[in-house]
């Protein structure tokens, strides 16, 4: 994550704060992250050095219509300065700031399967042990895990599959 990033997404979050807009602002943020992550083109689009700032700020206004003016001064900003490249890093950044700000946490689980609600109970109650912070769970399928999950909070991992659980066996028999 660049600083610049880590900076305007600070910023933002102070003036959506004082304007009191800073959970509209991380819906906003929430949709322009996810739109950049599922799109290569969008992404291609912001980074293209040849393409104008005028062009890009244009399109994201056009596509991203619907948001908070706060969110619009991001985008004047970002076009004042030349730095539309970073948007999605802002976008992330900001929604990290502002959890961890409401005491919420993002645990991500990778799993084999999708989460089966027992499996969420056995993930959730490992995460009581070392967080006391509201925790919000994103899944993410990764059938080479074989089986179990492994756990990510913040840099700390948790990693309870199968997968690892034979390379840790492989190597006590190597050695």
């Amino acid at each position: 994550m660049s600083r610049a990033a880590i900076r305007y997404a600070k910023a933002i979050l102070d003036f959506a704060t004082e304007a009191g807009k800073a959970a509209a602002v991380n819906t906003d943020m929430k949709q322009i992250a996810n739109s950049i992550a599922g799109s290569q083109e969008l992404k291609d689009f912001l980074t293209n050095p040849i393409i104008k700032i005028e062009v890009k700020k244009g399109a994201v206004e056009a596509i991203f219509s619907a948001v908070d003016p706060v969110t619009l001064k991001l985008f004047q900003l970002l076009n004042d300065n030349k730095r539309f490249e970073i948007l999605y890093q802002i976008a992330v950044q900001y929604n990290a700031i502002f959890d961890e700000n409401n005491g919420l946490q993002v645990a991500k689980v990778t799993t084999a399967i999708p989460l089966t609600p027992e499996l969420e109970k056995q993930v959730l109650a490992k995460i009581a042990t070392f967080s006391d912070k509201k925790i919000t769970i994103v899944n993410t399928i990764n059938p080479d895990i074989i089986g179990g999950f492994i756990l990510t909070i913040g840099d700390m991992q948790y990693n309870a599959s199968v997968a690892n659980k034979l390379q840790q066996l492989k190597r006590e028999f190597n050695n």
